[in-house]
């Protein structure tokens, strides 16, 4: 028995190694086990460089037909796990056809790689970078190795970032002006703005204002949206007086946000909005809706 199960063990480790890996910052990676690995952070334009380590088991050799490491930028819905589309293909050839007997340790470098988008784990989709080192073999399964990591990009202060201005109404009942400072936050900002109460006949109890993301994945009629509540916070609880004015301030670093992605190659969009959410005394609930931008700030040094 434990003969048949050696037969279909690969003859040779596979290690990927990455230059600066002892140095580089490490961030938590969901795997698709559902467990949490710390991998290496890039950005885009950066250098990716490292080694390809091949190791047969003792006592065999490892025929192959080449070689090859590529680093992929991929995008898997989950309606069509498995099948992944590729925005970032780049290939390296490591090695000719021919045989290994012991360790062999292949240098390789990816260049300034173009990696247009954040890293992403949602809903109902992920956007991955990988680097997947391929030992083609003839007759029987190719030897693949594959090593994540995670690419964030990261945008400058907005030049300009307009405040935010709504009203609540319903006439001759209820009138509620509500602004914020601004329309654009990184992802470790505070929402700061304030509630009027301009006209009052309908008794409101409760009010909220809630952080939601909207996630879009697919095309056509295999479009999903899924929209979550990252947080809920209570503005008042009681009977606001005409004239009255609340101040709003929320922080976002508690929460585990993304920024804004619009229309990533057609197959993702990911969307945050502020809702205020008012609720009277007979339980009946309005609520007004308002998108944001949130973006990743560029690192002070």
């Amino acid at each position: 028995m434990n003969f048949i199960a050696g037969a279909f063990k690969p003859p040779c480790s596979v290690s990927i190694i990455f230059a600066d890996g002892r140095t580089r910052k490490q961030v938590p990676l969901k795997k698709e086990n559902g467990q949490t690995a710390m991998v290496p952070l890039f950005q885009s334009q950066e250098n990716i460089v490292g080694e390809v380590v091949i190791e047969p088991v003792h006592g065999k050799k490892v025929e192959h037909n080449g070689v090859k490491i590529e680093l992929l930028g991929q995008i898997e819905l989950y309606f069509d796990r498995g099948n992944y589309y590729d925005f970032t293909s780049l290939v390296r050839e490591l090695d000719v056809p021919g045989e290994l007997y012991e360790r062999k340790t292949y240098p390789f470098e990816f260049s300034t790689v173009e990696m247009p988008y954040e890293s992403y784990n949602g809903v109902n989709v992920r956007l991955r970078y990988i680097l997947k080192v391929t030992i083609s073999r003839n007759y029987v399964s190719n030897i693949v190795e594959n090593q994540d990591f995670v690419v964030h990009n990261y945008t400058p202060l907005p030049s300009i970032n307009n405040s935010i201005k709504m009203e609540v109404g319903i006439e001759d009942c209820l009138h509620i002006e509500f602004e914020y400072s601004k329309s654009k936050y990184h992802l470790k900002d505070v929402i700061v703005g304030k509630i009027y109460f301009l006209l009052m006949r309908i008794q409101i109890k409760n009010m909220e204002l809630e952080i939601r993301r909207r996630e879009l994945t697919g095309s056509g009629p295999n479009t999903y949206v899924e929209t979550e509540t990252f947080a809920k916070f209570e503005l008042m609880d009681g009977v606001p007086v005409r004239g009255e004015s609340i101040p709003v301030r929320l922080f976002l670093s508690p929460y585990e946000l993304t920024p804004t992605y619009r229309n990533i190659n057609n197959k993702i969009s990911v969307r945050y909005y502020l809702n205020l959410v008012l609720v009277d005394e007979e339980d009946r609930w309005c609520f007004k809706q308002q998108e944001i931008t949130v973006y990743r700030l560029l690192p002070t040094p």
